[in-house]
């Protein structure tokens, strides 16, 4: 497992791909709107459509991985 990101983090590693918020939600599967969210702090990413787009964000770490 690799090390988790601060939110910040993972905007500015989104930044440096030239990859967009949204096409990373499309990409993922997720909510566009709560990918924004989840990287500006306004969600925490503890259930939900949240914590999947935190664990795909790498801001949280997979419990399926960590078992």
């Amino acid at each position: 497992m690799g090390t988790l990101k601060s939110p910040a983090e993972a905007k500015n590693w989104l930044r440096a791909n030239g990859i967009s918020i949204s096409d990373f939600a499309r990409q993922h599967d997720l909510d566009p709107a709560t990918t924004y969210q989840v990287l500006s702090g306004v969600k925490k990413g503890y259930r939900g459509k949240a914590h999947k787009a935190a664990v795909a964000l790498g801001i949280k770490a997979d419990p399926i991985c960590t078992q």
